[in-house]
């Protein structure tokens, strides 16, 4: 455990600089339902079903979206149709390509776009020039019966040429359900881990060489809910507890089961987890600093910079506790009087309080 506490400055670069503005849920939140518009009327102009319905789906609905500098978001928005309502002209079933073709259809009947949207092995997708794309992966909703005659549904994403049994909705319940089993009755360690899920994520990415070479955000929101450690009011304790706790576990192994499906997110092996993996141990040990009994906060705070690829920490106004309860701001320096002397995270008699 830490024994400089950062939780402050984990806290300030989570609000500031992580989690996502909420004038960029807007923006996304309009751009996402002018694609339900455009989706509507296009089908409408073609004369085609409407779907049952269309979820937003992801890290969107999940909360874990971080902020990006280059506007490099992905909002998913699932597309459910009745299996009857994705048929041809002579009522053949439509193949996963020609579903996903067909909403693209839809989509660009729209011609405002600069760029019109493209069909993927998985979704369909629509650029838009801030750096925002939407992608709308396409399900049919078929009703088998189970081994009690009951009948359940059954969700098949369109996925390349084949129909694959999945449905990103249990994802997201998965994800929530986990946050609100760790809250408890009044409990924040729900809250936490989403928060960590953003750093983790936010980690991950820092440098834009490591955007291709690094594993999925469902990867990485794994692995944080299966190693999870919290730690009441010490955010920085909470992060890197998890993040020991998962090193240690992908040096095992690199495999990572879905959390819903049968078919893993990752195999042992998998080369994108790998990566992930020696970027954590390589921070794991810049880390290690902050545990050194002369540790400035000068020096914590440059590994958490160095961590994250931010100069954010080190610019941090040093909050201290002066009589009266009120909270003094000074630039942190890095004279002896900034060293602990007492080893539980406060300053030496020499610094102004």
């Amino acid at each position: 455990m830490s024994t400089l506490d950062c939780s402050d400055e984990i806290g300030k670069y989570h609000d500031d600089k992580v989690t996502l503005r909420e004038n960029d849920r807007r923006d996304m939140r309009e751009r996402r339902d002018n694609g339900r518009t455009r989706l509507e009327r296009g089908l409408t102009e073609a004369e085609h079903p409407q779907p049952k319905m269309v979820c937003s789906q992801g890290s969107y609905q999940m909360r874990t979206m971080v902020q990006d500098d280059d506007c490099d978001y992905d909002i998913d928005d699932g597309v459910y149709f009745r299996p009857e309502d994705l048929r041809d002209a002579e009522g053949r079933d439509l193949s996963p390509r020609q579903a996903r073709q067909r909403v693209c259809d839809a989509l660009t009947r729209d011609q405002r776009f600069a760029s019109p949207a493209e069909v993927h092995d998985n979704c369909v997708r629509q650029e838009y020039q801030a750096g925002y794309h939407i992608d709308m992966p396409v399900y049919r909703v078929r009703l088998e019966k189970d081994e009690g005659g009951s009948e359940r549904e059954v969700y098949e994403l369109a996925s390349g040429d084949t129909w694959q049994v999945s449905d990103a909705r249990a994802v997201t319940k998965w994800f929530k359900d986990a946050v609100h089993d760790l809250n408890g009755d009044d409990g924040q360690d729900g809250l936490q881990m989403r928060r960590v899920v953003r750093l983790t994520k936010m980690f991950a990415r820092s440098r834009g060489e490591w955007k291709a070479e690094t594993t999925s955000g469902i990867t990485l929101s794994k692995l944080v809910v299966d190693e999870f450690r919290p730690s009441a009011d010490r955010d920085d304790v909470a992060l890197r507890d998890t993040w020991s706790a998962i090193a240690a576990r992908l040096q095992g192994s690199s495999a990572v089961d879905h959390p819903v499906n049968p078919a893993p997110l990752a195999k042992a092996g998998n080369e994108k987890v790998a990566f992930f993996h020696d970027k954590l141990a390589e921070a794991l040990v810049t880390l290690e600093v902050l545990d050194e009994d002369d540790c400035t906060r000068n020096e914590a705070r440059a590994a958490w910079d160095t961590v994250f690829n931010k100069t954010h920490f080190s610019k941090l106004p040093d909050p201290r506790e002066p009589e009266g309860g009120k909270r003094a701001f000074f630039v942190a320096t890095e004279s002896k009087s900034d060293r602990r002397d007492d080893g539980n995270g406060r300053y030496g008699a020499g610094a102004s309080r």
